[in-house]
């Protein structure tokens, strides 16, 4: 089914968000691991891996609407070097990754595709997820104090 190229470009555009995503989001995972923060390691890990399930629906999307997916394409990854940092740059991250989905779920509305804007809703559903998650770990960090909320951590 030949699909409308303007979306397919924001396909694309969200799929470069995604790539991205997972580049950043394993990086700070295995940094947390590295400092033997498991619990960090765990819950950013888990987060690179829904972001490349949606990248697979991403692609698969693309392609039924006989587009071409471009998975060579990455935004700036923004990699911070202590735990307060990354998440605030996750959180950025999944800030502009649900102002990215809104804009085009509307346009797939607007162009009559409402499959695809189905399967954008449900991807929103999880960056909606995620940025609740990242948000309680700032809230933790500021009720508990960053040591207190690092040996938290650890395991």
């Amino acid at each position: 089914m030949k699909g409308n190229d303007k979306l397919i470009a924001t396909l694309n555009s969200l799929l470069a968000d995604e790539l991205t995503a997972i580049n950043q989001y394993m990086v700070h995972s295995e940094m947390c691991g590295d400092w033997g923060y498991g619990k960090l390691h765990e819950v950013s890990e888990k987060r690179a891996k829904d972001e490349m399930l949606h990248a697979e629906k991403l692609i698969g999307r693309i392609l039924f609407l006989e587009g071409k997916p471009v998975v060579s394409e990455l935004k700036k990854i923004n990699i911070g070097a202590e735990v307060p940092k990354q998440i605030a740059n996750d959180h950025k991250a999944e800030a502009d990754a649900i102002k990215a989905y809104n804009d085009a779920i509307k346009l797939a509305g607007d162009v009559k595709d409402f499959a695809t804007r189905e399967m954008l809703e449900g991807i929103l559903q999880d960056e909606d997820k995620h940025i609740d998650e990242l948000e309680e770990l700032q809230d933790q960090i500021d009720q508990m104090g960053l040591q207190i909320f690092l040996t938290t951590q650890v395991g």
